[in-house]
């Protein structure tokens, strides 16, 4: 379907999503990486080795869910932006997803957005609580946003407009 479409159903992703008791434990990473290139930024880049040492390097990433502790580290090495972080159990009505974001201007904490989903449609709200960079990668932000619970998995993206 994705070679078609252009974007990943989460029906595709089945495989690559931790099991709900696992989401409600606390952040864990995603990696939504499908395509078979030489490729393993994220698994150098895990300091706690959630991220499973490749056979090959053309191995799709596979993270070891119990050992994810949802830092984020991940996010800012992956070349490809396939990798996000969801709490699920943020609040009682949020969850909190870190995505990757490259893009100008930056949003502005505290302020809220349109939630974009893999299709890049509007399909909710969501509100900016952190941007953070590595020293080591300072291009590419992860963007802290708190969303309903039932977009959690859904929160791909943010719409920021310039209002001027």
């Amino acid at each position: 379907m994705y070679e078609e479409k252009g974007y990943l159903e989460l029906e595709e992703l089945k495989e690559r999503i931790p099991a709900e008791e696992r989401l409600k434990k606390g952040p864990v990473a995603i990696i939504e990486c499908i395509q078979e290139i030489p490729c393993n930024p994220c698994q150098s880049a895990c300091n706690r080795g959630a991220i499973k040492e490749f056979k090959k390097i053309v191995d799709l990433p596979l993270i070891d869910f119990e050992k994810c502790n949802g830092c984020g580290v991940c996010i800012a090495q992956c070349p490809g932006l396939a990798i996000f972080v969801v709490w699920e159990d943020y609040s009682d009505s949020h969850a909190l997803v870190k995505i990757p974001y490259e893009f100008i201007p930056l949003p502005e904490i505290g302020k809220e957005y349109d939630v974009l989903n893999r299709k890049g449609e509007i399909v909710g709200r969501g509100e900016v609580i952190k941007i953070q960079s590595l020293k080591t990668n300072p291009k590419t932000k992860f963007i802290w946003i708190k969303v309903p619970k039932e977009l959690c998995m859904e929160a791909r993206n943010i719409k920021v407009v310039d209002e001027e």
